[in-house]
């Protein structure tokens, strides 16, 4: 027999994760599906550090000690909002001890199928079990949106990969390797590929490399005044991003176009300034036009201010960012799929997250393009859970409350 629910959530990342913290503290009837935390757990540079400072890592629950401040406070762990970066392996264990006090139902089974019937979402699990729900939210993370430009297609998978599928680069020790890209997957890569004995370029269009600002600790009121900080960035556009996507939300499309643009810039966390700069040899400044295989080696061409020039190399990292597509998701049926409005190739949705069809909901990277950058980072998840849980708790089946 199927099993029914209210709430069947895809996806128990950050975004994931928090709404269901959220759901279970109403006591709403809710099913979560995914691998916890697969991104950060199987797809990040091992030993790297989070780019987000502190008080923008927390996932979100409505309970009091839920914060990844709290849980270092506890274990003895040095923490600080903005001066101490958080380690990965740190991040990660808060995550399983939120994961285990707020959610331990999580389901780890992935969705193979999303369809929708006359009045329920019919849900396949990759067990074989097929779950009937009345609404489902899509908390897919970046999981199915990894983006390589078109002029490295022509590569073969020995020699190309995306920076999403390297936890561990072993395998490229003594191999001569082309990390394109400048933003903080680049970076963090290229910085393991040395540790590890690997000969790393990073090749990137822009002239120089950007890193975060270094905390100062000293910060005036006047430095706030120009530059106020944010769980995204410094300045004002940032600020208002981040404290206010519901006023972004209503802004003209070109405007929403600009500010996401804005904030999509590449940079990395500004203690990898000294992993890189004199460690590893830059191309900046030079732009990939063409890609091809020869003598089982990868061979670039490079365009610059100087004009054209190739690189030859033993593989080819492609650390290019994250592009939502709803046609990526290889678990949405097609009917449905061809039922969901577009904002572009992310779904149209309403200030609360709906998509056109009504009871499907998507949220995190996927609703970047309506509500602006702040849903672009885990710290979006503060925002969208809380907003997204309280919408659905109108009118739906109640179980008893199961927060911690």
């Amino acid at each position: 027999m199927k099993q029914t629910c209210e709430v069947a959530v895809i996806g128990a990342g950050p975004y994931g994760l928090s709404l269901a913290a959220h759901l279970r503290a109403r006591g709403i009837d809710y099913r979560i599906f995914g691998k916890p935390m697969d991104t950060w757990n199987a797809h990040m540079p091992k030993n790297m550090t989070l780019k987000s400072e502190g008080f923008a890592s927390n996932l979100s629950s409505p309970a009091h000690g839920s914060k990844i401040k709290d849980y270092c406070e506890k274990r003895g762990i040095a923490y600080s909002d903005r001066s101490i970066p958080i380690a990965l392996d740190t991040y990660l264990d808060y995550a399983q001890s939120f994961r285990d006090r707020f959610i331990p139902d999580v389901e780890e089974t992935l969705v193979t199928n999303l369809s929708r019937g006359a009045d329920l979402f019919e849900v396949t699990l990759e067990t074989g079990e097929r779950v009937l729900a009345r609404n489902v939210v899509m908390a897919v993370g970046v999981t199915w949106f990894a983006w390589t430009p078109d002029v490295l297609a022509p590569l073969p998978a020995a020699l190309l990969s995306h920076s999403y599928a390297h936890r561990d680069v072993e395998r490229f020790r003594g191999k001569e390797v082309a990390v394109v890209g400048s933003g903080s997957s680049a970076i963090d890569l290229a910085h393991l590929l040395t540790d590890v004995g690997a000969s790393v370029r990073i090749v990137a269009r822009r002239k120089e490399l950007q890193f975060n600002s270094t905390p100062d600790g000293g910060e005036s009121l006047f430095d706030w005044i120009q530059k106020p900080p944010s769980t995204i960035g410094r300045g004002w556009r940032s600020y208002f991003c981040a404290e206010a996507p519901l006023l972004f939300y209503r802004l003209p499309r070109d405007l929403k176009d600009r500010a996401i643009a804005s904030h999509m810039h590449p940079a990395a966390g500004w203690f990898m300034r000294e992993q890189v700069e004199g460690r590893i040899p830059l191309m900046t400044g030079r732009t990939p036009i063409k890609a091809e295989a020869k003598d089982g080696r990868a061979v670039l061409t490079l365009a610059s201010a100087a004009g054209e020039e190739t690189i030859s190399v033993d593989h080819v990292i492609a650390a290019t960012g994250y592009q939502p597509d709803l046609d990526r998701l290889p678990f949405l049926d097609p009917a449905l799929n061809a039922r969901i409005a577009r904002s572009k190739r992310s779904p149209l949705v309403s200030d609360r997250f709906e998509t056109s069809v009504p009871g499907l909901y998507a949220t995190g990277l996927a609703a970047m393009d309506m509500f602006g950058p702040l849903l672009r980072f885990m710290v979006g998840a503060e925002f969208a859970a809380p907003r997204l849980a309280a919408h659905l708790d109108r009118g739906v089946t109640r179980t008893e409350t199961r927060a911690a």
